[in-house]
């Protein structure tokens, strides 16, 4: 009877460690998103100092770990007078990295729509905004599902093994 009492005691700090991830993946992936929206349009904008800022955000996110990312927010900016909670800084990184990835998802989808989608778009006299919002939006959001589905996945992954070290 001994041997089988002490893995429960391990039950209530799991579902509090189930709670934390849950929540993370949640609150991290709401700014993920929203960072990726941002960022993919950026990254197609005809302004050249738009598409420089975020193409410097993709490739500084998608180019160090998460981990590192992680330990310089929590540790280096309390220095600059810029103090983070574990959960602040879990959702701040997690879903900024993420929505690197996530903007690639934006971009690419909509590059993949035909080009006379968008001159049938013209030759309907629609503006820009007309033209993005509906003709080539809804076909690149029906590309875009699938990635996203995996990377969201990717991010649950990412909440319960990368942030474990400031969620304790």
């Amino acid at each position: 009877m001994d041997n089988i009492s002490p893995p429960f005691d391990l039950i209530p700090p799991l579902w509090r460690g189930v709670g934390i991830t849950v929540q993370l993946t949640i609150m991290a992936s709401i700014l993920a998103v929203i960072a990726s929206f941002l960022a993919g349009f950026a990254r197609l904008a005809k302004y050249r100092l738009l598409r420089s800022l975020s193409g410097f955000y993709v490739e500084v996110f998608r180019g160090t770990s998460v981990l590192v990312q992680l330990f310089w927010v929590y540790y280096v900016l309390p220095f600059f007078n810029l103090e983070l909670t574990a959960m602040q800084t879990g959702v701040l990184v997690l879903g900024l990295n993420y929505g690197a990835y996530g903007s690639e998802i934006v971009r690419s989808s909509i590059l993949a729509i035909p080009k006379h989608q968008t001159e049938a778009g013209i030759a309907l006299n629609m503006t820009p905004i007309q033209i993005m919002a509906r003709v080539i939006l809804p076909q690149a959001v029906l590309m875009m599902l699938p990635p996203f589905g995996n990377l969201l996945i990717e991010l649950l992954k990412g909440t319960a093994g990368d942030s474990i070290l400031f969620l304790t």
